[in-house]
């Protein structure tokens, strides 16, 4: 099964990014899942997510971002055609309501196995819950672009989005979170899910 994982670099006052910690993890441990470290930008972000699903053909799409005051894996549920953040992205775009694709569905559910993959965290004890909305930052935009590409190119796959908690220290600088031991736990329970070929679901 050919998976890919995606994280963000650091962005605003996120000084360090647990999603690209996890990407690091799986480079290092993990031969047989493709990596990919995005740009916290809307345009490039969009461009290199499309470019992986259209080259490498995945089985299964992994995203993973950072949502600072959160305090479990947060599995997202649907994401939505529209950008509109008070934070500009790392180049300096500041949306402000506009679609992220003007001719695409005003939204796309998940097609993880959510149900599967918050039962797996819960076992092993990971904080961890299905959430409906993913924001309208570079996450959420990444998220929909990738589950428009598919559905573009007629493809069926499990792919989603989840969002870490905040890192806390020594590693992060969060208030409130979760240490970077536990979240490559849970990213490992996470991929381990994925890989033993669960069947997608709208949980």
């Amino acid at each position: 099964m050919k998976l890919i994982v995606t994280g963000f670099n650091p962005f605003g006052n996120v000084k360090v990014n647990p999603s690209q910690l996890i990407v690091e993890h799986v480079q290092r441990t993990r031969p047989d899942v493709w990596t990919l470290l995005l740009p916290t930008e809307y345009r490039r972000s969009s461009e290199m997510i499309r470019a992986s699903i259209r080259d490498l053909s995945p089985d299964a799409v992994l995203m993973f971002g950072v949502a600072q005051t959160r305090k479990a894996f947060t599995l997202e549920r649907i994401a939505i055609n529209v950008d509109d953040a008070s934070l500009a992205d790392n180049v300096g775009v500041l949306a402000s309501g506009q679609p992220v694709e003007p001719e695409g569905a005003i939204a796309y559910w998940s097609s993880l196995p959510l149900d599967a993959m918050l039962a797996a965290l819960t076992a092993r004890e990971i904080p961890a819950a299905i959430s409906n909305h993913a924001g309208t930052f570079v996450c959420n935009h990444v998220f929909y672009t990738a589950l428009h590409a598919l559905e573009q190119m007629q493809r069926r796959i499990p792919c989603g989005f989840v969002h870490l908690p905040g890192l806390l220290p020594p590693e992060g600088d969060a208030q409130v979170g979760m240490t970077l031991q536990q979240m490559i736990a849970g990213a490992d329970v996470l991929i381990e899910t994925l890989l033993m070929g669960n069947p997608s679901n709208h949980a």
